[in-house]
């Protein structure tokens, strides 16, 4: 039996019903990861061993009908996850070497669910990129077209999902970078709204913006496991005070009614006629089920890409100061003193691209810059969250592309710092107004997938999974995998 063409709501129900066991789905998967991934690159550490002991002790739950929530199914972790006893990278020579001494909410969370840990994706390094180009460990692959990017930051987690290497893997969304590399490797990937989900042992990036998620298959193996990895955390000051979130109890209702808005302004940038067909067949497809179809106005939307990029490099200079050389991750070999000490562990250990945004964050933040740059960011980042405020008095939820076309070839925007960033322009208002995301698959071009995201008001991502979920079961943009 082919175990990983099953959705991963069906291997739960299989491992049930002991139509398999957990041992045997896992050692499926270890074995695709073992002849697969040295061409996808999606990897950086597979925790072999342990995700045998993970699914030992599940089949003996099950023989003993003590069965978990989640037990026994397979999932990978992005490398941004703390694990205790297994190394934590965040794709950065920096931490390297580095093993926690404990593990994420997120992981908890779901081994206490049950769930078998089979590694730690790759990622961009300290998850600033948007193309899995930016790794310590090296680039990530298209499993669709190994000569394309993936998409990032979380491009480890979209490409072993896409590639059936794993059923479904965590990942994190900073500016899109969970809805991201879903579009581009055809998958369904959920941002929640900013402190559904723990970001306890979650290595920081940007930490207003930052989020954990998933990428999956479809809406509803996303519903199941964002539900056993959010709720209240104590350990995360930013976490909201509210329990999970029953996510599949909504799925499968009807959106007769229910009203999508299309923000005018994504629609008038000029983009590729191809893009623009799936859009508009997709919307006709929600026509069809019953939908209205509103235009809204989000006119502040086009200051994003500034915000943005003053506030997460701000954010991250001092996030990543901590990283000296003195107490953890990597140290330059015979400093000469505190001060060489302190600067060749930095120039050393950093890649290009994080260096870029530490001193451009610095420098936003500096004495004389702060008011005209940081503050005035934070100001207009309020202008973009009540733009949205204001569009969902009207509608359920806001429709646009994912991305501003297919994956692109690897290399191709390196040289383009900006060029690159413009590939989160439809994303990263989202995080900016802390509000859920999802990009699902609409279409395809030139034999790579395309993707829809649909924005949610705070707190409705029951709702947003409804929607992708009404989409999915009259498509099947989301059953088409590349041929592995």
């Amino acid at each position: 039996m082919d175990l990983h063409k099953l959705s991963l709501k069906d291997q739960l129900e299989g491992l049930k019903k002991s139509e398999f066991t957990s041992v045997e789905l896992t050692s499926h998967y270890l074995k695709r990861i073992s002849d697969h991934d040295e061409k996808f690159n999606s990897f950086i550490t597979v925790t072999e061993e342990n995700a045998l002991i993970q699914a030992k002790a599940a089949d003996e739950r099950y023989k003993n009908n003590k069965s978990l929530p989640l037990d026994g199914v397979p999932i990978a972790h992005k490398d941004i996850f703390c694990t205790k006893g297994v190394r934590t990278t965040c794709g950065s020579k920096m931490l390297s070497n580095f093993e926690a001494p404990y593990s994420s909410t997120v992981y908890t969370k779901l081994d206490e669910q049950g769930m078998v840990m089979l590694g730690k994706t790759n990622m961009d390094e300290f998850a600033m990129g948007s193309s899995n180009e930016t790794s310590y460990f090296g680039p990530v692959s298209n499993p669709w077209d190994t000569e394309y990017v993936p998409g990032g930051s979380s491009g480890g987690s979209a490409s072993c999902v896409s590639a059936e290497l794993a059923p479904i893997a965590t990942a994190t969304d900073t500016g899109g970078s969970i809805r991201q590399p879903a579009s581009l490797c055809g998958l369904t990937g959920i941002k929640p709204t900013y402190g559904r989900v723990s970001r306890y042992g979650m290595i920081a990036f940007a930490s207003s913006l930052d989020q954990g998620g998933v990428v999956a298959r479809s809406a509803e193996d996303a519903a199941l496991i964002l539900e056993g990895m959010s709720g209240h955390d104590p350990k995360d000051s930013t976490s909201l005070k509210l329990p999970s979130p029953d996510l599949t109890k909504n799925l499968k209702n009807s959106i007769q009614g229910m009203k999508i808005g299309l923000p005018k302004e994504f629609f008038e940038k000029d983009m590729p006629s191809y893009l623009e067909q799936s859009i508009q067949e997709a919307i006709e497809t929600y026509k069809s089920l019953g939908a209205e179809i509103v235009e809204v106005s989000l006119k502040n939307i086009n200051l994003s890409l500034p915000i943005y990029y003053i506030i997460a490099p701000a954010e991250c200079s001092a996030n990543l100061s901590r990283y000296d050389g003195v107490r953890y991750g990597y140290r330059c070999e015979d400093p000469k003193d505190i001060e060489d000490l302190y600067m060749r562990t930095r120039e050393e250990g950093f890649g290009a691209e994080v260096k870029r945004r530490i001193l451009i964050g610095t420098y936003a933040l500096s004495a004389g810059f702060y008011d005209a740059y940081y503050l005035k960011a934070q100001k207009c980042r309020q202008l973009v969250a009540n733009d949205f405020t204001n569009a969902f008095e009207s509608v359920d939820v806001i429709l646009s592309p994912t991305t501003p076309g297919t994956a692109f070839k690897a290399g191709e925007k390196n040289d383009d710092p900006i060029e690159m960033y413009l590939q989160d322009i439809f994303t990263i208002p989202a995080n900016l107004a802390g509000l859920p995301g999802i990009s699902i698959p609409c279409g395809e071009h030139g034999g790579l997938p395309l993707g829809m995201q649909l924005v949610g008001n705070s707190l409705q991502e029951d709702k947003l999974l409804q929607f992708a979920h009404s989409y999915q079961s009259n498509t099947d943009w989301h059953k088409k995998m590349p041929n592995i």
